[in-house]
């Protein structure tokens, strides 16, 4: 009797067991970023606040090539962080071995911008993370495959429950996940910055760069890459690339014709590391810019305002060096070799 009876009690315990609700996970931890000084607020999205969990599962995403359709590309493949999360080459080069028609844009201090991509066709950091595996030049992968190989994954099965609260895995959290760890890309501790705070000094090159940056009749750089926090002001603008253009840039996502081959203002921070340059990569070096915006710019019917009041040949070649002293101002080493944001272990 006394074997039946322990016997039918460990049955009703099992059975009891089986019927409670499975262990939540651990509330995920913030992530606390205080915002330097001159910088807006960090923006955390109520429907995703930013947590060590979610950044670490992001991590481990962005340079898991496991959401390409041959597993060979990641996301960092396209982004390096040793040239400000953007593409040393011209056009980067998708797994079926085909190029894109447009270059990497860095993806340091993304946090602040909601319109993404070269024609801002992505409202927003989770608009735009999925976009490269579905595209057929890219990643050329599907959502569910992506998922299905992701779910299989008993690491990856973890890290969801640790960040989200649930071992089901969609495409809707690995967007998610990404972008809370992109948005810890944050630049702000550059030699410019060090001078705005008072802790350096600028050397006369760079203060007369600086003048000519924010003179509009000179340099006439800051109308577009506004002095702040970014150095940009993120608009869409046909800076005169060509007369006609041939891509039509942000035309094909607003549908408006005085949009034909505008593109957004990129940051200037960190532009020492992030060549070659302009939405097509078609310059090389900060030298070469220098020369078209100063002789080399073409007026057309689509061509930004601004940019008809420019004076070709304003600039010497000393202000073209001085201007470029100043650029280099803008880059913090430190973002290239940070281990947070590093391929994890």
């Amino acid at each position: 009797m006394i074997r039946k009876s322990y016997l039918f009690f460990v049955v009703l315990l099992a059975a009891a067991c089986h019927d409670l609700p499975p262990i939540p996970p651990p509330a995920p931890t913030p992530y606390l970023f205080e915002s330097p000084p001159n910088f807006p607020p960090f923006f955390d999205p109520a429907d995703n606040p930013t947590t060590l969990e979610g950044i670490a599962l992001g991590r481990k995403l962005f340079y898991d090539p496991i959401l390409s359709g041959d597993n060979t590309i990641a996301c960092a493949d396209c982004h390096r962080q040793e040239n400000a999360f953007t593409d040393p080459r011209q056009f980067s080069i998708g797994i079926d071995g085909l190029p894109g028609k447009r270059n990497s844009m860095s993806l340091a201090n993304i946090a602040w911008q909601n319109r993404l991509f070269w024609d801002g066709r992505a409202l927003g950091l989770e608009d735009q993370a999925l976009r490269p595996v579905r595209d057929v030049i890219e990643m050329h992968e599907t959502l569910d495959n992506a998922v299905a190989e992701i779910q299989a994954n008993p690491e990856y099965t973890d890290m969801f429950w640790r960040a989200f609260g649930t071992e089901k895995v969609d495409s809707a959290l690995v967007a998610k996940a990404l972008s809370q760890f992109e948005r810890t890309f944050v630049s702000f501790n550059s030699k410019y910055d060090r001078w705005k705070n008072g802790t350096d000094s600028l050397n006369k090159s760079e203060m007369i760069g600086m003048q000519l940056f924010s003179d509009n009749t000179r340099g006439g750089c800051a109308m577009c890459h506004s002095f702040g926090a970014i150095f940009s002001d993120f608009l869409f603008r046909n800076n005169g690339l060509d007369s006609l253009p041939t891509d039509p840039g942000r035309f094909t996502v607003s549908g408006t014709l005085s949009e034909t081959g505008a593109f957004k203002t990129p940051s200037m921070r960190n532009v020492e590391y992030t060549a070659p340059y302009m939405h097509d990569g078609r310059f090389a070096t900060l030298e070469a810019v220098m020369d078209f915006y100063n002789t080399g710019f073409h007026l057309g019917p689509y061509t930004d305002p601004f940019m008809h009041t420019l004076v070709k040949g304003r600039l010497s070649s000393k202000d073209k060096k001085d201007i470029i002293s100043f650029l280099k101002t803008l880059s913090e080493p430190e973002f290239l070799t940070n281990p947070a944001f590093k391929k994890p272990d």
